[in-house]
């Protein structure tokens, strides 16, 4: 994800041109600071740390304080001497920025694969950092982990079989654990050295002692494509981007790319029971390209076979543009369903014939163990899938559209 999947600048209500008197901005030092930080970040940039922003390569490519050839890439680690950390999307021009209490991180390794951070934020809590790009903050980490948690699970009448796919983290693997229905949840990441600085650096470190969790450390789509079918109710894939956009438009390929593959959407129909969900890390549609790929996605796991695929909003300040979203797919309809057959209505959230007095009821289950969620609550099963026309329109095109009054009539 963009984490998931970025400002320490003066707030907005500081700027004396939003007051009615008409005068010149006389700019104090913080309006100067952060002119200087979002007008000549490139620049200054280029200089401190010889580094070309641009996009070609991987968008977790670290920025390198040496004099090798640096890799470009759409969403761009940056590093100043303010003790921040930014991303920079080459495609659309946007930066964003957060400030660190300190340039030392709380811990730093080097897995077989990743370079691996735990940094502390002014305001964001403690912050999880792949290549040097922001996978987790603590303060907002509850919007994405939840939202992909619940919206799947209460798709679902009764989730028993779960699988992870990523969340090295942990989150999401917590909050599958907050249902009383799971007997048994599969944890498949391919780096072990995430879950052990995460088990000892984030509070819900414990998540993988629950005795029903079985962790795998492993290639995700491999895992899949040698599970058993009809197996999971539900599949959650918590992964990192699957590509990168260069400014002329063409896509660059990375790791995660095999769990975003029409191969991959097959394998986890075929692993997945009847009336089964799984739900995706879909990217953000204002970016371009992103959205591009959310339609494409959604295409595929449609002529799979899967009868719904829904994209859920989620609102996340520290994450680029401060949207990130999912594709929410069902599996298979129950045979007695009678409510409409269109595969685009506007409130999905009541897949499997999920009521909001159920949802509502699983939820205050959830509640009196002491387990509350301080993000997702039930309207978010509906809301969520609301979405702007112009992102509507390009995600679903003509497809015929069902109002709530005439989904909840039927």
């Amino acid at each position: 994800r963009h984490s998931a999947q970025k400002s320490s600048t003066s707030r907005m209500s500081d700027n004396p041109a939003r007051n009615n008197e008409c005068r010149p901005l006389e700019m104090d030092e913080n309006l100067k600071k952060k002119q200087s930080i979002m007008e000549g970040k490139e620049e200054a940039d280029e200089k401190r740390m010889g580094v070309v922003l641009s996009s070609n390569n991987n968008k977790r490519a670290k920025i390198q304080d040496d004099d090798s050839q640096p890799q470009t890439n759409n969403v761009v680690s940056l590093r100043n001497k303010h003790s921040e950390v930014g991303e920079r999307i080459a495609e659309t021009g946007f930066y964003q920025s957060m400030e660190l209490t300190t340039d030392t991180p709380i811990c730093t390794k080097t897995s077989k694969y990743q370079t691996i951070e735990v940094h502390q934020a002014k305001h964001y809590g403690k912050v999880l950092m792949l290549d040097g790009v922001i996978q987790l903050a603590e303060r907002d980490a509850n919007a994405y982990n939840e939202m992909i948690t619940h919206c799947a699970m209460m798709a679902h009448d009764n989730p028993q079989n779960v699988l992870v796919i990523g969340g090295g983290d942990g989150y999401v693997l917590s909050e599958v654990l907050k249902h009383s229905s799971v007997k048994h949840v599969d944890h498949v990441d391919l780096d072990g050295d995430v879950v052990e600085i995460c088990r000892t650096h984030f509070p819900w470190r414990d998540a993988w002692e629950d005795p029903r969790v079985k962790l795998h450390i492993a290639d995700g789509a491999a895992f899949v494509a040698n599970s058993k079918h009809d197996f999971y109710d539900v599949v959650i894939q918590d992964s990192s981007d699957p590509y990168t956009c260069c400014e002329d438009g063409s896509l660059v390929e990375l790791p995660s790319c095999v769990l975003f593959t029409q191969d991959h959407f097959r394998n986890v129909h075929k692993t997945l029971r009847e009336k089964g969900v799984f739900i995706f890390q879909s990217e953000c549609f204002q970016i371009p390209s992103d959205l591009d790929c959310i339609v494409k996605w959604r295409k595929q796991v449609l002529d799979l076979g899967f009868h719904h695929a829904r994209y859920g909003s989620i609102t996340i300040s520290s994450y680029p543009t401060g949207q990130v979203g999912f594709l929410l797919c069902e599996k298979d309809r129950d045979a007695g369903d009678h409510t409409t057959n269109n595969k685009h209505t506007n409130h999905p959230g009541d897949l499997q014939q999920q009521s909001s007095s159920r949802i509502d009821q699983r939820f205050q289950e959830i509640v009196k163990k002491g387990c509350s969620t301080t993000y997702y609550h039930p309207r978010l099963q509906k809301s969520c899938f609301d979405l702007p026309l112009w992102v509507e329109k390009k995600i679903y095109g003509d497809e015929t559209r069902t109002t709530q009054t005439e989904t909840q009539n039927n």
